[in-house]
């Protein structure tokens, strides 16, 4: 069970200033923990703790960042279950799936605790005319300063980790702004934080307001904002003045499921199924948008939609429930009403059925017409749409035919075709014999387009909060 309540954490310390947020159980709705809520002026005060915090943690040697993090690998892993339960009750995620996160959140920290004294650097050869004779030059990588995190619903645990992990690889001072809906996982980080020698300043975790978060957009001794989240960081970036702006903005995912004999179609139907419907499709890459040729069309559809009406959905704490409740009544009501759109424009529903507050059965439709929002538009929702291609290059220009660009699935035996996906694709990542919502923790992972700027994946998050420092010697 969740505790009582829950203090914040304002440079490193936790303060209990008031039980201001409820946070509610997604499933039964009613009220499962308090948790304290930060002001404008708490915020203002974690932001000046982080800045000077700088030179502190910049000094604080890469063993002793990797000590701190391989504490919170031993220490997530005792509390496995705990903040798998955690999750289950404030994002409304099945247990197995949560599951799944708390072993994803000790990843990122592992792979992290790894990565802090690795360093990196080069060597330059200067001697490139008579002129640059007798010059050496080196460079290394220095923190960047005080950063901003700012951190969705869906993976409470997991895209909180692959924030705060590389800041403490990196030596970065941080103030993170978790999801209102879903705190307590941040918060459970918090503590295992505070068990550690970081330096005072060095970390400020706040549940507050978009409006007070605002502080963190615009303050000038923020050196970097971290964003993941909806289009509205587009906005933020306009507003976040001389420092460096990572997105991660979503997408309408698609997978393509070529003609090839030796495919397992029941194997990918099985990928399919869950890549479109994991954790109510609440993913920036759950599948989407599906595109089969035409010669496996039918056989690939009727398996699918067999499939998914089978799914269980209810209590996400039963260890067989499949589909949980979404977010909240609204995203399921708004999910619900797109689909019932693209029907009157013309697609045909293969499988759903009615919604019951923020439960929405699992969804199938065929042919949705490609200017719907269905179509066009993130749904971050259970539901998919199939369609039929004949040649492999007009399936390429589908998945092309979108503002997002996150990642793509491919399931193909061809090699040309795999390759030439990877060529002609535009997104962050092609997923070649799986479905895009395949992500590894240490692999580069964002987008193009809508989908935002930047890549995380920890090593590619800590170049981010670091910059090349060049020294030159005249011997």
């Amino acid at each position: 069970m969740l505790k009582k309540s829950y203090p914040y954490y304002l440079a490193n310390q936790t303060v209990a200033a008031n039980k201001d947020l409820d946070v509610l159980d997604k499933y039964s709705g009613k009220r499962a923990t308090r948790v304290a809520f930060a002001d404008a002026a708490t915020i203002r005060k974690a932001i000046v703790a982080a800045y000077k915090a700088r030179p502190a943690m910049a000094a604080f040697a890469p063993d002793r960042r990797r000590d701190v993090l391989e504490h919170c690998v031993r220490r997530f892993s005792e509390r496995q279950e705990e903040l798998a339960l955690a999750l289950c009750i404030e994002a409304g995620k099945p247990i197995r799936d949560a599951r799944g996160e708390v072993t994803r959140l000790i990843d990122t920290f592992r792979i992290a605790a790894g990565e802090a004294t690795r360093g990196g650097g080069e060597v330059l050869d200067l001697e490139i005319s008579e002129r640059t004779r007798g010059y050496r030059g080196m460079v290394r990588r220095v923190p960047v300063g005080a950063c901003a995190f700012i951190t969705p619903f869906n993976f409470p645990l997991n895209l909180v980790a692959h924030k705060v992990a590389p800041a403490i690889a990196a030596g970065c001072p941080f103030v993170l702004k978790p999801a209102a809906k879903t705190p307590v996982g941040a918060l459970i980080i918090g503590e295992v934080l505070a068990e550690t020698d970081l330096p005072k300043g060095a970390f400020s975790i706040l549940p507050c307001s978009n409006e007070d978060a605002g502080l963190l957009v615009e303050d000038e001794r923020i050196a970097l904002l971290s964003f993941t989240g909806g289009l509205v960081g587009w906005d933020l970036k306009a507003r976040a003045g001389r420092k460096k702006v990572t997105l991660e903005l979503g997408g309408n995912a698609a997978c393509i499921i070529d003609d090839d004999p030796g495919m397992d179609l029941d194997k990918v139907v099985e990928r399919l199924v869950f890549g479109a419907y994991y954790q109510s499709g609440q993913s920036c890459i759950s599948v989407q948008r599906i595109y089969v040729h035409a010669a496996i069309y039918d056989k690939l559809k009727k398996k699918i939609a067999t499939a998914v009406g089978k799914l269980k959905m209810g209590d996400p704490r039963d260890e067989q429930v499949f589909v949980g409740p979404m977010i909240d009544e609204d995203a399921a009501r708004r999910v619900e009403q797109w689909i019932a759109a693209a029907i009157k424009g013309g697609a045909k529903r293969l499988a759903g059925g009615k919604r019951n507050g923020n439960m929405l059965p699992a969804a199938l439709l065929e042919n949705v017409a490609r200017d719907s929002d269905l179509y066009r538009k993130e749904a971050f929702g259970p539901v998919a749409c199939i369609e039929a291609f004949d040649a492999f290059d007009d399936a390429l220009k589908r998945v092309n035919d979108s503002d997002f660009g996150l990642q793509a699935g491919v399931f193909t035996g061809r090699l040309a075709h795999a390759m030439r996906a990877w060529d002609m694709l535009e997104v962050g990542g092609v997923i070649v014999g799986d479905v895009p919502s395949f992500r590894v923790d240490n692999m580069p992972y964002g987008g193009v387009k809508q989908s935002g700027l930047g890549r995380e994946g920890v090593r590619y998050a800590i170049e981010d909060m670091t910059e090349p420092r060049l020294l030159v010697i005249r011997s």
